[in-house]
């Protein structure tokens, strides 16, 4: 004779599903533990040669960001400073190729109005396409150019990757549609190196020529000059504009732009969740239900 499974096992099963649902729709990126051997070295005691500076990059800075946690979201505020930031800063070298201008305007993001994002997609060129006669180029061999509209993707700052690194001294800067995504200790990292780039130069490093020093970087050493400054944007709203103000405001942007639907994600996983713990509860009821009169 087969055996019955009982309710109860189903029931339990089900529990176990929704509480690893809530760590699995929650998706946050977190900060890498720290690597082994980047205990603090202790100062040399008198009479014993300094050693160089450790290469290890040190862990990534803690930022309690708004959009972490599974109820985290995002500061429409916020979002809209970061853009500012990346507009002004950092859009000079890195490409946003996976956004497009009314990706701007969508529930979840900056949220700019439809009127704004126009504004903002019209003060870009864009290659037109062939014209009337199929020409791609001008009597000069240029490319054809328009205005961009809300439909185009963001350009990029350099024709290929060619020219991105004659502008580099050969390094190429990523692009940062999904580099939150992309680095462990997402947010954190990024944050880290952005606010570390520029460190003074400990005594006893070598640098390589064109380098900058940044203790979060692998190896210490960046191609990257320091992007931000104190008052490098004035933003509209007169949020303060320190260092630290502009990195976590491009942060949480690009944390956006890395994952447009975070927002939307999280509310269906709470809908999920919420859905499995009134069915776990249904499960177990029936099962005292009918099994009470069993044993």
């Amino acid at each position: 004779m087969a055996r019955t499974i009982p309710i109860r096992s189903f029931a339990f099963a089900a529990l176990f599903a929704s509480a690893g649902a809530i760590a699995a729709l929650a998706g946050e990126t977190r900060a890498s533990a720290p690597a082994p051997g980047l205990e603090q070295r202790a100062a040399p005691s008198a009479g014993q040669t300094p050693s160089a500076p450790p290469s290890d990059p040190l862990p990534p800075k803690h930022v309690p960001w708004s959009f972490s946690g599974p109820f985290g979201t995002f500061d429409r505020a916020q979002l809209q400073r970061g853009f500012q930031v990346y507009k002004e800063v950092c859009s000079n070298c890195h490409a946003l190729k996976h956004i497009a201008f009314r990706n701007l305007a969508e529930p979840g993001g900056p949220e700019f109005t439809a009127e704004q994002v126009a504004a903002i997609a019209a003060a870009y060129m864009v290659p037109a396409g062939p014209n009337e006669q199929g020409q791609t180029v001008d009597d000069k061999g240029q490319p054809l150019m328009r205005p961009a509209t809300p439909a185009d993707y963001y350009p990029p700052p350099f024709p290929n990757e060619q020219s991105a690194r004659a502008s580099n001294n050969g390094a190429l800067p990523p692009d940062l549609s999904l580099i939150i995504r992309a680095r462990a200790g997402g947010p954190d990292y990024v944050y880290s190196i952005v606010t570390g780039d520029g460190t003074p130069v400990p005594a006893g490093a070598k640098m390589r020529p064109g380098m900058n020093y940044d203790p979060y970087f692998p190896g210490r050493q960046i191609a990257m000059p320091p992007p931000l400054t104190d008052g490098v944007v004035t933003f509209s709203d007169g949020h303060p504009n320190t260092v630290a103000d502009e990195a976590r405001d491009v942060v949480t942007f690009l944390t956006w732009a890395s994952e447009p639907k975070m927002e939307e994600r999280k509310r269906m996983g709470f809908n999920v969740m919420l859905f499995l713990f009134v069915f776990t509860g249904l499960l177990y009821f029936s099962y005292r239900k009918i099994w009470r009169d069993a044993h």
